[in-house]
Formats: C-alpha cells, sequence, structure tokens
C-alpha cells in the first residue's frame, strides 16, 4: 500500500489522443500517481510517463470495473480523483439508430458513470475525501439535430452529476461536471472507424442531409476548437483544488452556447436546425 501523499487519480476512456489521455499526462506532470485505463492497452501506447500505470477497462463491464478498482485501492490504499471520460459518441437521425447502437451509447456514456461511481465512492467515503469529475458536453444543455442520441446520453450525465453533487455532500466528496464545447481529439475519426457506412439507412427519411449528417462527426475540430492539452490543464488544476467548483465550461463554442441558453428555446432551436442543414439547403438554393 502505498504510502506517499501524492493524489491517486483513477481515468477512464485514456486512448491516444483523446481528452483523457491528455488528463493522464497533465495530472502525470504535477506529480500524482496516474491509473490510466481503456479497453486495449495498445491505444494507450503514448503515455510513458513514469507517474503513469496502464490498465484494461471496459467500462461496460461491472466485474472489470470492479478488479481495476480494487487494484488500485490494494496498491494505493484510496483513490482521490475518479475521471469519468469515457464514452461514444452516436451521430444520425434519431429515428435512424438502431436500438443496439442507442442502447450501447447509453451503456457507454451513463450506465458506466453509474457503475464506476458505486465502485468507488464507498472507498472515498471511507476517508471522507475525494472528487469525480464528470466529463459532459454541451449538447447536455441545448441538443443538434444529428446528435440526439449523443445529447440526450450527456443530458441524463448532468442530472445524475448534479444529483451526485447533492447526495455526495455529507461524504465530503467534491463531484465537477466539465461540459465540454470543441476540444482537438480523435472523438470524430473513432467515430467514422466504428460506424463508416451506418449514419443512416439506405431508404432514410433523411437521405438528402447525409452531407449535413457527416459535417457534424467533426463539428468540435474546427479552428476554433481547445487544445486538448490547455483544456486538460484547466480540468487538472480545478480538479485538485480542495473545493472544486460544481462546474466548469470549457472549449470552443462554449460562449456561444452560454448565449444561447438565455434566449427563448424555440430560437435556439430554429438557429439550430439552420446551421445543421447548411449543405444540404444550399445545394437546394
Amino acid at each position: 500500500m502505498s504510502t506517499h501523499s501524492a493524489k491517486v487519480i483513477l481515468v477512464t476512456g485514456c486512448s491516444d489522443g483523446g481528452i483523457g489521455s491528455a488528463l493522464c499526462a497533465e495530472y502525470a506532470s504535477r506529480g500524482c500517481k496516474v491509473y490510466a485505463t481503456a479497453r486495449r492497452m495498445e491505444a494507450m501506447h503514448g503515455l510513458r510517463h513514469s507517474n503513469v500505470e496502464k490498465l484494461v477497462l471496459d467500462v461496460t463491464d461491472e466485474k472489470n470495473i470492479n478488479d481495476v478498482v480494487d487494484t488500485v485501492i490494494s496498491k494505493e490504499g484510496r483513490i482521490d480523483v475518479l475521471v469519468n471520460n469515457a464514452g461514444v459518441l452516436c451521430i444520425g437521425p434519431v429515428i435512424d439508430v438502431s436500438m443496439d447502437v442507442i442502447e450501447k451509447t447509453y451503456d457507454a456514456n451513463v450506465f458506466s458513470v453509474i457503475r464506476m461511481c458505486k465502485a468507488v465512492i464507498p472507498h472515498m467515503a471511507v476517508h471522507k475525501s475525494g472528487t469525480i469529475v464528470q466529463i459532459s458536453s454541451v449538447g447536455a444543455y441545448i441538443p443538434t439535430p444529428w446528435a440526439g442520441i449523443y445529447g440526450s446520453t450527456k443530458a441524463a450525465l448532468h442530472s445524475l452529476s448534479d444529483t451526485l453533487y447533492m447526495e455526495c455532500t455529507p461524504l465530503n466528496i467534491s463531484v465537477l461536471t466539465v461540459t465540454t464545447g470543441a476540444v482537438r481529439s480523435n472523438i470524430g475519426t473513432n467515430q467514422v472507424a466504428i460506424r463508416p457506412d451506418s449514419f443512416i439507412p439506405e431508404n432514410s427519411l433523411y437521405r438528402a442531409y447525409l452531407s449535413d449528417i457527416l459535417s457534424r462527426v467533426f463539428m468540435s475540430q474546427g479552428p476554433d476548437s481547445m487544445p486538448a492539452e490547455e483544456y486538460a490543464r484547466l480540468v487538472v488544476g480545478k480538479s485538485l483544488q480542495k473545493k472544486p467548483p460544481r462546474e466548469l465550461m470549457l472549449g470552443g463554442k462554449t460562449v456561444l452556447y452560454r448565449l444561447l441558453l438565455w434566449i427563448p428555446r424555440t430560437f435556439t432551436l430554429k438557429f439550430f436546425w439552420r446551421y445543421f442543414t447548411q449543405k444540404t439547403r444550399a445545394k437546394a438554393a
């Protein structure tokens, strides 16, 4: 069991090129002992800092979660910060996404967070100390066309996080929800790799909008997106505070989202419909 005072961090979803990997590197650079996890060990090849230990973790597998948490506790005696970062993108019109994909998206983005919290919070409660970091999205507040399933999972995550914030109060455990805008990562590339030909079926009512749907995959990778390293620096800094804030909103387009939250919802939804169908309307003009 570790006796040093360095913070012990457990991060999910740490594949190379993603937000999780950047978070691990930043925690490690600050002297923390970091346990980086992903479904495949080879996916974390780029994490080579001496403070980082890599473990295989499928967040949809409860036994695997318990085994990993037990491993960290047996080695370190505690987990100071849990970062729930693992998740998947889901692009396509709501009625075109198969139920199998919808269920897998909720499993990865919502149920996995509940599993991780169930496994880790009791250990934090023993020490009356700890921080849960929930990596969410601006889509939790305002959904966009072609990403309704993904946005709904993040809305569910926000609701759960707010509840955990309250219920962890008597345990002296902080819950920090990071509402993420555009950040440079490989999430879009991964989506295309997983479902390159299945964004919409051949008989889709939205076949004419395919170019707009494909553009939505890479919306967060535009010129205004925040570098993952900068994002990680800000998130890590706040999460290591004695009293972390309840929420951060970071990344590109967050100023726009803050503004739109003050505008009548109907206007915002009509604006987003026009914004996310630009290519199709341009062809029709």
